[in-house]
């Protein structure tokens, strides 16, 4: 059976992580993305641990995918890539604002040889202000958007940045929903859009119902504390690490019926979910002075047995072991020639008639750039030519 997407086209010059990513989501779901590169390819190839030249990152931000480089620094390239729009449904690009232009490829130009295009770029802070022409990762939105910011060390104060590059993934998985959402409005007008996107705009949006919901009333800003509603639910037990939280009231209940602390329930501290909040460091602390005291595993059946959400807190090796993980198939082998086994994450979203799948690794550089010619009607002798001049290369 074949994907949702089957039979649409993405045409992807996006580098680095949120345009790779969002347009990898769509060819999961069936869309056929042909991934143009430069010459130099995607500097996310040869970035980070991995085998024969492809970085692990460049494997899981791009498989399913097909490549193709042009060298869009001559006319003959630009001109290939508008044929190949052409048969299009979609074009997605996370360039620097005006680099479109300069290049020959905007909205506009391509939009004149595809009215029903949908046009999609994806920015680091949006197309106007003072941070428009910047460069950007990761990091800059982490400290940009206030992420950092919430993260802080409780104690000192100083910010801190996730350890996974949140804001870069959030935007690939919120521009895969915009796109899709345009393909959904041109189906029923007929007409493409312009679809603008910025990391920005995604990662504040994101936020905004918990890490920032003390902005949504004006001059409320700074009459409540973040931390008390952030707080990291790491516990200690006598042979390793665990979470576990209780918000209502029935799971605190839970909560000190497992710890056999009946006299929580009374405490003027903890006797309302409201009060459980405001005295999270003492509600914290006691928690922690009672999971040192068994092993982890008795903790997690006793807390379970009394309905209170817990989990142990597993490496990135244990994550392949625990029987939830496993159960779900959530993690696929499979074996690439010249790479051999190679692991990844199945598509998330599980459709009932149409599923996702992963059927085809990340390609090679430019693996796919005479097939794809071919499918424009280029006969050989002109693809040897474009070869020869290296307008086309792979």
């Amino acid at each position: 059976m074949k994907g949702p997407l089957h039979g649409i086209r993405i045409v992807d010059l996006t580098s680095m992580i949120s345009g790779p990513i969002a347009t990898m989501l769509l060819a999961d779901q069936g869309a056929d993305v042909i991934k143009v590169e430069p010459p130099s390819g995607d500097l996310v190839r040869f970035l980070g641990a991995g085998k024969k030249g492809i970085s692990g990152t460049f494997l899981s931000s791009n498989r399913n995918k097909r490549s193709v480089v042009l060298d869009l620094k001559t006319k003959q390239g630009v001109e290939l890539l508008k044929e190949l729009v052409k048969t299009a449904d979609v074009f997605v690009q996370n360039f620097r604002p005006g680099a479109v232009d300069r290049m020959g490829i905007s909205e506009k130009v391509l939009r004149a040889i595809k009215p029903d295009l949908v046009y999609v770029s994806i920015s680091g802070f949006g197309e106007t202000g003072p941070y428009s022409h910047k460069r950007v990762y990761d990091p800059v939105i982490q400290a940009l958007s206030g992420l950092a910011a919430i993260q802080a060390d409780r104690e000192t104060g100083r910010p801190r940045m996730v350890r996974t590059i949140v804001p870069d993934k959030l935007t690939a998985v919120t521009a895969s929903q915009a796109i899709t959402a345009a393909l959904f409005a041109r189906e029923r007008s007929g007409s493409g859009q312009h679809v603008r996107l910025s990391m920005l705009d995604a990662m504040i949006s994101f936020l905004w119902p918990e890490g920032l919901v003390q902005l949504t009333f004006p001059g409320g800003e700074k009459s409540s504390s973040r931390t008390q509603l952030a707080q990291d639910l790491v516990f200690e037990t006598a042979d390793g690490y665990m979470t576990a939280g209780a918000v209502s009231d029935i799971e605190w209940k839970g909560m000190c019926e497992a710890f056999e602390k009946p006299e929580w329930l009374e405490d003027e501290r903890f006797n309302t979910a409201h009060k459980r909040v405001v005295n999270v460091a003492d509600r914290l602390k006691a928690t922690q002075e009672v999971l040192l005291t068994r092993p982890r595993e008795e903790w997690l059946k006793i807390l379970d047995e009394h309905g209170v959400p817990c989990a142990p807190i597993l490496t990135r090796e244990n994550l392949l072991e625990h029987p939830q993980i496993l159960e779900n198939a959530i993690v696929e082998t499979m074996d690439i020639p010249e790479l051999g086994e190679v692991r990844q994450p199945r598509p998330a979203a599980q459709f009932s008639h149409t599923p996702a799948s992963i059927h085809s690794a990340a390609p090679g550089l430019g693996e796919h750039s005479n097939e794809v010619l071919r499918e424009l009607g280029i006969d050989e002798e002109a693809i040897v030519e474009f070869r020869a001049k290296g307008i086309v290369q792979g």
